[in-house]
């Protein structure tokens, strides 16, 4: 009789470790390519500016890739649901990010910067909902808040090395973006060698497992159809009100807040803030549930600090908005994963990516434009948004009866 406790005791310990080996192996892909894409990410509005761009149209570019990183999620995620095709899809969206990001260094025009970074962001929407899916999988013995706290940790590991490389490069040989992108195709190099060998010593393709429910937020197996709108509803409020770093930057450098070199230090420092808050929130996720996302709007009223006229108040404002980054990369997937059915689950993955990516383009363009007529404007959307989203939030938090999902 005692055998079987310790039996099961060490089956669950064995279930654990193969589970966090698999996090790390996807957190060290994610580290490379993010020092590829974020490390582009935090110079990319200075970049434009050269290229003679102005605030609304460094928003409107920050915007429209976004919107393509996320908005095409549901076509993506519903492929990945009815094609099996994981791994394929997750190969093929980085291979097209870290070709894109290398090529930025060869072009002179803002139209050809866009369609590269487009290109970019494309790779992220085809890869996005079929790797959180295996993440979501592969996380359930550990929980799936500190599965995706501990990717994110790693993720942003490379985010915050990414910019000290160009923050290196830009103040060796100072505005040479072209040597920045180009130094980009080490870690592109990588980061495909990195994902070859995780997939070759990776099961075959995902393990389909059945949906736990001893999670704080799985109480059906489904998402309740009336709770997911609501959902929804707070990642838009939220995300609209979300400033695109390279708007923060443009600010800073035509403020002469920071140097060009200086811009992708105040980037690492804010995904540093990142790793920390998605471990901190993923684990108290676990524990508590969806209450923890009621630091979301409050922090991210502080990112508006980002577009004040002091050195010391911008970088309250991009701290603050490195923490809201970490808790949407963690807290808000890993509830994704509990929500939904196991098979459907990259389909759930694309809608809300597809909402969260409209959101931010909205945002972005909106307070581009806002931006080249008030700095006092963008602030005050900010704010506004933020009281939107709390006060959905709180139907979020106390959801009725149950319903067929979606």
């Amino acid at each position: 009789m005692s055998g079987e406790p310790v039996g099961a005791e060490i089956e669950a310990r064995e279930l654990r470790r193969k589970a966090l080996s698999a996090i790390v192996a996807f957190g060290v892909v994610s580290l490379l390519a993010d020092i590829v894409y974020e490390g582009a990410r935090s110079i990319i509005g200075p970049f434009l500016s050269t290229l003679g761009a102005s605030a609304a149209v460094v928003g409107f570019v920050a915007g429209a890739g976004e919107l393509v990183g996320y908005g095409l999620r549901t076509f993506t995620g519903m492929i990945a649901d009815r094609t099996r095709s994981y791994w394929t899809m997750t190969i093929s969206g980085y291979a097209l990010t870290v070709v894109a990001v290398p090529l930025l260094g060869l072009v002179g025009r803002v139209d050809l910067a866009l369609a590269l970074i487009v290109a970019e962001r494309l790779g992220k929407a085809v890869r996005s909902p079929a790797r959180d899916t295996l993440i979501a999988d592969a996380a359930e013995p550990l929980g799936r808040g500190l599965g995706f706290g501990i990717h994110e940790a790693l993720d942003q590991t490379g985010a915050v090395t990414g910019p000290l490389i160009l923050a290196a490069v830009l103040a060796a040989k100072e505005a040479d973006y072209r040597l920045a992108f180009t130094v980009l195709a080490v870690p592109s190099v990588l980061t495909m060698l990195a994902l070859f060998f995780a997939h070759r010593y990776s099961p075959g393709d995902r393990s389909f497992t059945t949906p736990s429910h001893t999670g704080p937020t799985a109480q059906a197996s489904r998402i309740p159809s009336r709770r997911a709108r609501t959902y929804l509803a707070f990642v838009a409020f939220g995300a609209i009100g979300f400033a695109p770093f390279p708007l923060i930057a443009f600010h800073v450098t035509q403020r002469s807040l920071a140097t060009d070199a200086q811009v992708p230090l105040m980037f690492a420092a804010a995904m540093a803030v990142d790793a920390a808050v998605a471990l901190i929130t993923g684990h108290q996720y676990d524990r508590r549930g969806l209450r923890v996302l009621l630091l979301l709007p409050v922090l991210s009223l502080g990112t508006a600090a980002a577009f004040a006229s002091t050195a010391s108040l911008v970088w309250v404002g991009v701290l603050a908005w490195g923490a809201v980054m970490g808790i949407q990369e963690s807290t808000l997937r890993a509830a994704v994963g509990d929500l939904s059915d196991s098979d459907r689950r990259a389909t759930a993955y694309g809608v809300f990516n597809s909402v969260y990516g409209v959101a931010l383009f909205i945002g972005g363009v909106g307070l581009g434009f806002l931006y080249d007529w008030s700095i006092g404007a963008v602030m005050v959307a900010i704010v506004i948004s933020q009281i939107m989203s709390v006060a959905v939030l709180r139907s979020v938090l106390t959801p009725s009866t149950p319903t067929p999902g979606v």
